[in-house]
């Protein structure tokens, strides 16, 4: 197993149990990732086919990766339908490698904190790995997401108050030694899990890359996986360079839009994305980062543009959940801007079920 290094202070650290970020304060990323050349791609391992790029090997899977890429001509984009495996929601990249990373450490127990999806994508690989597992989640989170998380075995702790107040009870529960933090906005190996949407997107581009992706954006989860994934592409010479990329937070909890144009940029109220109510993702200045790296920006997008959109997915097949239509709904705003062009490739990643809602 490689080493933690801190994204800020460049501490570096043995992987461990109690370790979930550093002394610091930041969030770790492993280090020397791997960004060598791959071998010949066989799909039937899914995401392991890119194990020569990811920093974790494999020890627990459910044939997870190769969701599909459709055209969306009304849009004139293209959908990668993340959706469509095992949990329900692209999380299942995360949760594969997040847990195989728990099993190189010999854990047996882990610890989520999630509005539903994650927790249900970890729950579901613990228990495909034989590990306990405990989720914590918002009191009101949605009744299927619940469900998805009890019939895996889980503990379901529910929490009153905001998201934050969710994290904070998790991490009551992480410093009193209760079990492995198998976060999806910290544990740097569930990053490297969704990095695999990005070498997806390029083998099923035959190795091209799109000029701009779109991403519903909370934590940054699959934002900074895909930022990741395109980066080490490009440093392998796979691709020629990194898409500009654009996350989509919803109006009322829109931390990085505010921070980029202003209070009032981000300002409004989307509870119907209820996956992306984060006012203060861990991974802050990695997005900044990834947005000025890549060329892309953050918008916000309000609760009645989602919620038409959300219906528009559902008209023309793609039954999605409500915050996933934050990434479509934003190209309306994005190609009046000229940020996108009309003849620019660009790929919108619909990243969760509209079963479990």
């Amino acid at each position: 197993m490689t080493e933690y290094v801190c994204s800020d202070c460049g501490q570096r650290h043995e992987p461990g149990v109690a370790r979930w970020r550093c002394d610091c304060g930041a969030p770790l990323e492993f280090v020397n990732a791997p960004t060598g050349a791959l071998p010949e791609i066989d799909r039937d391992r899914g995401i392991w086919a890119f194990e020569d790029l990811l920093a974790v090997n494999q020890h627990v899977t459910l044939g997870e990766g190769w969701t599909p890429l459709v055209d969306a001509p009304k849009r004139d984009v293209e959908y990668k339908l993340d959706w469509l495996f095992p949990t329900g929601s692209f999380k299942y990249r995360g949760a594969a490698t997040t847990i195989s990373h728990a099993c190189e450490l010999g854990v047996d127990r882990v610890v989520e904190d999630s509005s539903g999806n994650a927790g249900a994508a970890i729950a579901t690989y613990a228990a495909r790995a034989g590990l306990e597992a405990k989720i914590f989640v918002p009191a009101d989170a949605k009744p299927g997401k619940l469900r998805a998380i009890e019939r895996t075995g889980a503990t379901v702790r529910t929490v009153e108050g905001d998201r934050e107040a969710v994290t904070d009870a998790c991490l009551d529960a992480v410093e009193a030694g209760d079990a492995w933090y198998a976060s999806h906005a910290w544990n740097p190996a569930f990053f490297e899990g969704t990095s695999t949407l990005a070498y997806e997107l390029a083998v099923q581009r035959d190795w091209s890359a799109p000029d701009a992706v779109v991403t519903p954006l909370g934590h940054g989860t699959l934002f900074l996986g895909a930022y990741r994934g395109f980066k080490r592409l490009a440093t392998a010479g796979y691709i020629d360079e990194i898409p500009r990329l654009y996350g989509v937070q919803a109006a009322g909890a829109a931390p990085v839009v505010a921070q980029r144009h202003g209070e009032a940029a981000g300002a409004g109220a989307n509870s119907l994305a209820d996956g992306i109510q984060i006012t203060a993702p861990a991974q802050e200045a990695a997005i900044h980062e990834a947005i000025e790296q890549s060329g892309g920006d953050a918008l916000a997008v309000d609760a009645d543009t989602t919620q038409a959109e959300y219906d528009r997915l559902h008209r023309h097949g793609l039954y999605t959940e409500p915050t996933c239509a934050v990434a479509p709904a934003a190209m309306d705003e994005l190609r009046a801007r000229g940020t996108v062009a009309p003849d620019d490739d660009v790929v919108v990643a619909l990243t969760g079920s509209g079963l479990k809602t």
